[in-house]
């Protein structure tokens, strides 16, 4: 059971979330960015209506120990895993656009990656016929979200070492590894202790923190980032002028 205090900055870390999620989605909406973010601009969309509008709704309507808010929780959380899982795709297409070959490669495997998830864990609960649909959806949540960790720091490395010159994907792929990392960390601990006090305030108050975590890296990459300048703009002709006489 959280105190006042602890309930005060449970709030206050949600509601800086909601705020940096619909400061990010007016970013990019702003002259027409989200078309060079598309993927980002709809998970953080999905992030903001969710996660932020629709589980608060759910457990002011339904109550915290609801059967009804707990399935709307985790199926709001496969589809944010999905949604993740996706934009990490996006990722990886955007660094190897120069590489076709190289990309249908990688896009065979994030297939294979995937389906090996979703049988991996039909597997591991093919014994258990209780409930399964609802322990399907944690553990496929739960193993996705590990995926996606992985995945993405693979994508670290690969933009390191094939020196991918993308100052704003490093940014948003850094902005990933802190949600992920920080989430997986905190998760480990909540399952190693059972489930005790201590990890559950951690778990509650440290995976948000994350969240903050990812989503002011992702602002920073937006702002710090310029534009890119249409092909068809007075300054890009003026650029490819410039670049023709050079």
């Amino acid at each position: 059971m959280l105190h006042s205090g602890d309930k005060l900055l449970s709030y206050g870390l949600e509601y800086a979330g909601c705020g940096m999620e619909a400061l990010i989605c007016f970013l990019l909406a702003r002259e027409g960015r989200w078309r060079h973010l598309k993927g980002l601009y709809l998970y953080v969309a999905g992030l903001f209506l969710l996660d932020g509008v629709g589980r608060s709704a759910a457990l002011n309507y339904f109550g915290q120990r609801s059967r009804q808010y707990a399935y709307f929780y985790w199926l709001t959380d496969v589809l944010l895993a999905l949604g993740a899982f996706l934009l990490i795709c996006g990722f990886f297409r955007r660094a190897s656009a120069k590489e076709e070959k190289f990309w249908s490669v990688v896009r065979t495997l994030l297939v294979f990656v995937f389906i090996l998830v979703v049988g991996m864990t039909g597997l591991s609960l093919s014994r258990n016929y209780s409930h399964l649909f609802s322990k399907f959806i944690v553990e496929f949540s739960q193993n996705l979200y590990f995926t996606c960790l992985v995945l993405n720091t693979l994508l670290y490395v690969m933009i390191q070492q094939l020196a991918i010159d993308d100052e704003e994907l490093g940014l948003l792929v850094c902005g990933l590894g802190v949600q992920f990392a920080g989430g997986a960390a905190v998760l480990a601990l909540y399952h190693l202790t059972l489930g005790e006090n201590f990890a559950r305030l951690i778990f509650n108050f440290f995976n948000p923190a994350c969240t903050l975590g990812m989503l002011l890296t992702w602002i920073y990459a937006i702002v710090k980032t310029p534009e890119p300048i249409p092909v068809g703009s007075r300054s890009g002709k003026a650029a490819l002028v410039e670049a023709v006489a050079e």
